[in-house]
């Protein structure tokens, strides 16, 4: 006979699981567990060529450089704008779900529409500025600085403008605290995609040519560097506010008195 022990009045031998039958809890939990887990590949990734792969590089033989590079960076980057590209779209419909909860509360369904048109075209003019300030320079554009207070100043403007533009009376604190750091993460995939993924197949595909016919790397090889180099640091930086909006949707409700 099993020994008479509880844990909150159940026996201690009996699973206190439960599990919730309604869909749309299900599908929330999934939705967070799928953006968790290709996030964590996604900016695992970012960090990885940021603060070990790039460093390295810089302090290898070109020789060795052009073997290594075609070997390492197809499966890298396969995983790193892949899984991007399913972090971006899990976030959205996780986002579109909080949307839809407060245009409930203010009693107009239409207002979804409306905010997610509102947030993308925010975030779509403020990459156009980021891109920009990305691309390789000469004189004081090509500052560190210019670069830094720039991108700052946009992504600051662009904050507050989609916050002015999506708050309201009924709006929660996770809607509000998504519009910022999914807006961020929007720009951190438009990079991958847009920037990254681009010069790196260019990159690839004339390391794998100089490693295995000892073709010379082309002139615009240090341009097409320089301008990965920008914009994988830019992301890095931009992914620090956008972890920190992200974890306050649901943990840290400082955008609005509407606590969901």
């Amino acid at each position: 006979m099993l020994p008479n022990f509880s844990v909150l009045g159940f026996p201690a031998w009996q699973p206190h699981v439960s599990f919730l039958t309604g869909a749309y809890a299900n599908e929330t939990i999934a939705l967070r567990w799928l953006h968790l887990i290709f996030g964590i590949i996604w900016i695992g990734l970012l960090y990885f060529f940021n603060l070990v792969l790039t460093p390295v590089m810089k302090q290898c033989d070109p020789k060795l450089r052009t073997k290594i590079y075609p070997e390492l960076m197809p499966g890298a980057m396969a995983w790193f704008g892949w899984s991007g590209l399913v972090t971006v779209l899990v976030g959205l419909r996780y986002f579109q779900i909080h949307l839809s909860s407060d245009a409930k509360a203010a009693g107009d369904p239409s207002l979804v529409g409306k905010w997610l048109c509102w947030w993308l075209l925010v975030w779509l003019i403020a990459y156009v500025f980021i891109y920009g300030l990305q691309l390789p320079s000469k004189g004081v554009l090509d500052s560190s600085w210019v670069r830094v207070i720039g991108i700052g100043v946009v992504v600051a403007a662009a904050s507050w403008l989609v916050l002015a533009l999506n708050g309201g009376a009924n709006v929660s604190n996770a809607h509000l605290a998504i519009s910022v750091g999914g807006g961020l993460g929007f720009v951190m995939l438009l990079n991958t995609w847009g920037v990254v993924w681009r010069v790196q197949k260019r990159l690839i595909a004339w390391s794998r040519a100089s490693a295995e016919q000892g073709t010379p790397m082309p002139p615009e090889t240090e341009r097409l560097m320089r301008w990965n180099y920008l914009t994988a640091r830019t992301s890095f930086w931009l992914s620090f506010p956008m972890l920190f909006f992200m974890a306050a949707a649901s943990h840290y409700p400082f955008l609005s008195s509407v606590a969901r």
